[in-house]
């Protein structure tokens, strides 16, 4: 990874053609060859940038006799998509600093409270859809996909859960195809859908109770909390 901070203007032409004057700024050049280019105000997105795969060539311009007056720039990065003519060409002033480090492998972002994470710690807690309650399986198989968790409530009826970890209208419409579907399998009928996550749209719910569903939210750190770790030695 290279990072340059430097006064530097840039012209990106192709697809759509956009520039940005001279400025102080930060220059990203990642080890695939893709250039970001940063300022200090404004969203965590860069200015303009171009994206692997992707070429890059750094020129050291000659100096014009001719402009003296005028600050030669000390460098341009010519940055040439392959997939397209797409161009960013980032013509640089003056570099504040140069630096490059070896960032090795990365591992990957490891997500908390995801919804496979959610799945689990209900599977294990299945009492919270209610008193009595009793596991059947996760992941139960149906034509059009897995339902998140199946239950069996206090009265013996059948439960399908869905789980997000935000609860819109998709999410709904999804539980109303598996419960239609398992509502055919006499052995499971009647089955009753449940629609679980930490936060549910006003509209979902609507729609879920609309549907015959009850709501659940998920508490995840109380959950995680909960964990049974009674069989730990620490």
């Amino acid at each position: 990874m290279r990072i340059i901070v430097a006064d530097c203007s840039a012209v990106y032409s192709g697809r759509l053609n956009a520039s940005l004057p001279m400025a102080k700024r930060v220059l990203m050049i990642k080890a695939d060859q893709s250039l970001l280019i940063f300022s200090e105000l404004g969203s965590y997105k860069p200015l303009n940038w171009m994206a692997a795969p992707c070429t890059i060539k750094e020129v050291t311009p000659e100096s014009n006799a001719e402009d003296a007056d005028e600050e030669a720039p000390e460098k341009v990065f010519r940055v040439a998509a392959q997939k397209s003519t797409d161009v960013l060409e980032v013509t640089v002033q003056h570099v504040y600093s140069d630096e490059t480090y070896d960032l090795g492998e990365d591992p990957g972002l490891v997500k908390d409270g995801v919804e496979d994470h959610l799945q689990y710690y209900l599977a294990a807690q299945i009492e919270r859809i209610g008193k009595g309650a009793k596991l059947v399986r996760r992941e139960y198989p149906t034509p059009v996909g897995p339902v998140d968790i199946m239950a069996i409530d206090g009265n013996g009826q059948h439960v399908a859960i869905e789980i997000k970890r935000h609860g819109g209208i998709d999410g709904v419409e999804q539980l109303t195809r598996y419960v239609k579907l398992l509502n055919k399998d006499p052995l499971l009928a009647p089955v009753r859908g449940m629609f679980a996550a930490q936060t549910i749209t006003p509209q979902a719910r609507v729609l879920a109770t609309e549907r015959g569903f009850d709501c659940l939210i998920l508490d995840y750190e109380d959950m995680k909390g909960t964990d049974d770790d009674s069989l730990r030695l620490f």
